[in-house]
């Protein structure tokens, strides 16, 4: 909420004093740095379940030929990844040029507090994304578990199913689900 709040007030200050091609500067760095930051978290969770799909593979001791196409596919996919990954990487590295310039902008304007709050927006946006990434995907994981532990219980005439769970004991879509995970940042 302190984000968005920030980022309100960085806008309204950018709206009231920039000309209008160094405001479209500004929106486009803004907008581009949120699209390359979630480029680069789903090229690297794709890698990261094609890896884990190769070491899966890999730990069977016999390897059909239905296996080594797979294999075979799999690692087509991740030197594919690679070199998106490292293309991404690239335009992190230009859009990083840019701050500058989008740096340069605003100094002209805001005030050495106003300019520190920009920076300090900026900087955390990254990590935010990176945590609201890693939260959908524990929330997607634990609808995954929920779905198959639900399909794997009987179903049988006075036995469990699923509406007979009390909602305090299996939170559903009303209920927050709290991670103890810690991520460093």
């Amino acid at each position: 909420m302190h984000h968005q709040a920030l980022g309100a007030s960085i806008e309204a200050l950018i709206q009231e004093h920039l000309k209008t091609n160094e405001k479209e500067k500004y929106s486009i760095f803004i907008g581009d740095l949120e699209r390359i930051v979630n480029l680069l978290l789903s090229l690297c969770s794709r890698l990261s379940r094609v890896d884990k799909s190769l070491i899966s593979l890999e730990r069977d001791e016999l390897m059909t030929e239905d296996a080594a196409e797979e294999r075979d596919s799999l690692h087509h996919k991740r030197s594919l990844l690679l070199r998106q990954t490292e293309d991404a990487r690239e335009l992190k590295e230009n859009l990083d040029r840019r701050q500058c310039v989008v740096n340069a902008i605003l100094s002209g304007y805001l005030t050495e507090a106003q300019l520190q709050d920009y920076r300090h927006f900026v900087s955390a946006k990254p990590s935010l994304l990176i945590r609201q990434r890693h939260l959908d995907d524990l929330i997607r994981q634990r609808e995954e578990q929920l779905t198959r532990l639900t399909e794997s219980m009987p179903t049988e005439a006075g036995g469990w199913s699923p509406g007979s769970a009390s909602s305090s004991t299996i939170p559903g879509p009303g209920h927050s689900v709290r991670s103890t995970t810690v991520t460093s940042l």
